[in-house]
């Protein structure tokens, strides 16, 4: 199972959910895997402190032309869709920043002139936390602007025999979406302000888009009745975690102590919001 916390914009609470839920799973028996997909920022670590026992390089295939082959036919560069070559009459320049690694201007080249190398964007790291729990988290290498194949590459690493809880970087972008798309369900985090509602509101289309089936958890929860309550009761969107506004969770968070650490209740609470998801699990389309 695939469980992915998303939320359509950052600081709502995403590592808090996804971290308790998966010590909870863990700790009541579960074969569990926290995997931290945030890979520019990844900070799920601080909070399980897991020992790294494997580091693994994420490479991209980049093009390099053979100028004494090339004869600046335009070929290669009208068909890469990202700018990432130009031709002009003198030489075919290259923008390794913005190649995705497709490889379709090699397979295209009537003359051979393109080969690859490999560059390394990022690495995966794995480990375990001090009680056993999986741990993954991937780092994008500093001023490299794509994640998504750090995150397809972790996702392809994902035990199948387990409960992945896979924590997303923020907003409904391309790593979002190559993070929640063939997940099992969604638990969409969020919180009780106007900034709150409309990245939810963006985070659910995204989810209904990928056909992957979503939750609420209402992280910062205040009584009585709330724009992003209200929004939910129209759209048919269950919240099924609410957690209550409280100087004290955030102090504990902003210490590094994770609420299932605190006591049996909030360990019981984050278990029965595994108990709501494992219903969701089959319903979406991918």
């Amino acid at each position: 199972m695939v469980i992915a916390v998303a939320a359509g914009k950052g600081g709502t609470g995403k590592t808090l959910v996804a971290v308790n839920l998966a010590l909870a799973l863990h700790r009541a028996g579960l074969e569990t895997a926290l995997t931290d997909a945030d890979v520019e920022e990844p900070n799920g670590h601080l909070f399980v402190k897991p020992a790294i026992s494997e580091r693994e390089d994420v490479t991209i295939s980049i093009p390099r032309i053979d100028e004494e082959l090339c004869d600046r036919c335009g070929e290669c560069s009208s068909f890469c869709a990202y700018g990432a070559l130009a031709t002009t009459p003198a030489r075919v320049l290259l923008f390794d920043e913005l190649c995705h690694g497709c490889g379709g201007c090699t397979m295209i080249c009537p003359l051979k002139a393109i080969s690859e190398e490999e560059r390394v964007i990022g690495t995966i790291e794995r480990g375990r936390t001090p009680e056993g729990m999986g741990f993954t988290h991937g780092v994008l290498e500093i001023g490299e602007p794509k994640a998504s194949p750090i995150i397809a590459a972790m996702k392809e690493r994902l035990d199948p025999g387990v409960v992945n809880v896979v924590d997303c970087g923020p907003g409904t972008g391309c790593a979002a979406m190559t993070t929640v798309q063939g997940s099992d369900v969604c638990l969409m985090v969020t919180e009780p302000t106007p900034f709150g509602l409309h990245d939810l509101l963006m985070a659910v289309k995204m989810a209904e888009e990928l056909g992957v089936p979503s939750l609420v958890v209402a992280n910062k929860d205040i009584p009585g009745d709330t724009e992003v309550k209200r929004f939910c009761a129209e759209h048919g969107l269950e919240i099924a975690l609410s957690i209550p506004f409280s100087m004290e969770t955030a102090r504990l968070t902003s210490s590094g102590i994770n609420l299932v650490d605190t006591g049996e209740e909030w360990q019981r609470t984050f278990y029965s919001l595994y108990e709501r998801i494992t219903p969701m699990v089959g319903r979406g389309s991918v």
